[in-house]
């Protein structure tokens, strides 16, 4: 029998994977991404060492997110749930499309499954910063697999020849059984559906054909990914029993979090402390981007929370299209640790303007009418 791949996940007693991501079943692809998105960045393990169980919740929710992200995989599980998806490997990705599950179907009611099968899809989560998200990349990565065994090139033989018959099904990896006035064919038991019995087995992968080892591999991440994207890298997966064909690898990208920027689609957002005298007379602020420095011009009488746009200082979408903008949020900054003089000349600057309150300070005079109409409406006798 083949090895059993790590990167096949038991699927009893599993949550229901729309229950997983916090969303509907008639949710939209944007949704299901931000949902992702959101709990990937809560249960990551850079952000919970030593958690296990925020590992375990990281697990659950890239699996349910592999699974409904993909349209032809989403309307099997829509249909037959997790068993729709059993046999499959790398979290619920499945290569051999819909006739391979119901193969796998009728395999657990009949007793085995005829014929070699393709090789399992493996998962590879790369983490990058959003820098190189932005950039893009190319990466060597180490994935651990399943691949031909190069003694027997594959066979599981000793003498690396192909295996001959299977006495009992003569090569054809099925049997019939007579049930009343049924026939039912099913995998053959003596060589579990492969249609071939190895009598001296391999030494390396013990009649297996397969052996686990690693194998590194050269991945181009174009510029503009963020976290849910998905690379697929056709054959890269484990290989299939016998001639059937190999997996696929899917490389799936987690955007680290960003220490001055948050990044929404193709927009960057990042807050930016000012002063009260730059912010009341205006001035310009050098601030950074991913381009490289950049002037924030600060308009005369700015409020604090008013976000200021900084055009094409975003990110290029992935697939083509303007880039998007960065947004910054002004944080009006109180000055402390005045000295006395300083104080003083905040006094007299506050008793210059007098009477002109809402004049010269509109959103407060606007938050005291409204909280005078509030009193005048629901509290007054």
């Amino acid at each position: 029998a083949s090895q059993l791949s790590p990167h096949v996940i038991q699927i009893m007693s599993k949550r229901d994977y729309y229950e997983v991501l916090g969303v509907g079943k008639d949710a939209a692809d944007t949704d299901l991404k931000k949902a992702y998105r959101k709990l990937a960045m809560k249960f990551h393990p850079d952000r919970n060492p030593g958690d296990a169980k925020a590992e375990e919740a990281f697990k659950e929710v890239s699996e349910a997110y592999e699974v409904l992200a993909d349209e032809q995989k989403r309307a099997v599980y829509d249909r037959y749930g997790h068993e729709g998806l059993k046999g499959s490997g790398g979290g619920g990705d499945f290569g051999g499309g819909f006739s391979d599950m119901f193969g796998d179907v009728f395999a657990d009611i009949f007793g085995g499954r005829s014929g070699p099968r393709r090789g399992a899809d493996l998962r590879y989560t790369m983490e990058m910063t959003l820098e190189e998200a932005v950039a893009g990349k190319e990466a060597t990565i180490r994935i651990p697999r399943l691949q031909d065994c190069e003694k027997c090139n594959g066979h599981g033989t000793a003498d690396g020849k192909k295996p001959g018959s299977c006495p009992t099904c003569h090569g054809a990896g099925q049997v019939r059984i007579q049930q009343g006035f049924f026939t039912l064919q099913q995998a053959c038991p003596h060589c579990s559906g492969r249609g071939t019995m190895v009598s001296s087995p391999c030494g390396d992968c013990r009649g297996n054909g397969q052996v686990r080892a690693e194998k590194t591999l050269s991945v181009k991440i174009p510029p503009g990914v963020d976290t849910g994207d998905r690379i697929r890298l056709n054959g890269e997966g484990e290989a299939g029993e016998g001639s059937a064909p190999p997996g696929d690898l899917y490389v799936q990208v987690l955007v680290k979090p960003h220490s001055f920027f948050v990044r929404e689609g193709d927009h960057l957002h990042c807050t930016v402390p000012v002063d009260i005298v730059t912010a009341a007379l205006g001035g310009e602020i050098k601030i950074p981007t991913l381009q490289g420095p950049a002037i924030l011009k600060i308009a005369e009488g700015t409020q604090s929370g008013r976000r200021l746009r900084l055009r094409g200082k975003g990110v290029k979408p992935v697939r083509g299209g303007p880039q998007g903008d960065l947004l910054c949020k002004v944080e009006l900054e109180t000055p402390v640790n005045l000295t006395k003089k300083q104080k003083e000349l905040l006094r007299e600057f506050s008793d210059s303007l007098g009477q002109q309150s809402e004049r010269h300070n509109p959103e407060s005079a606007s938050w005291l009418n409204k909280a005078k109409q509030f009193v005048e409406e629901h509290l007054k006798p």
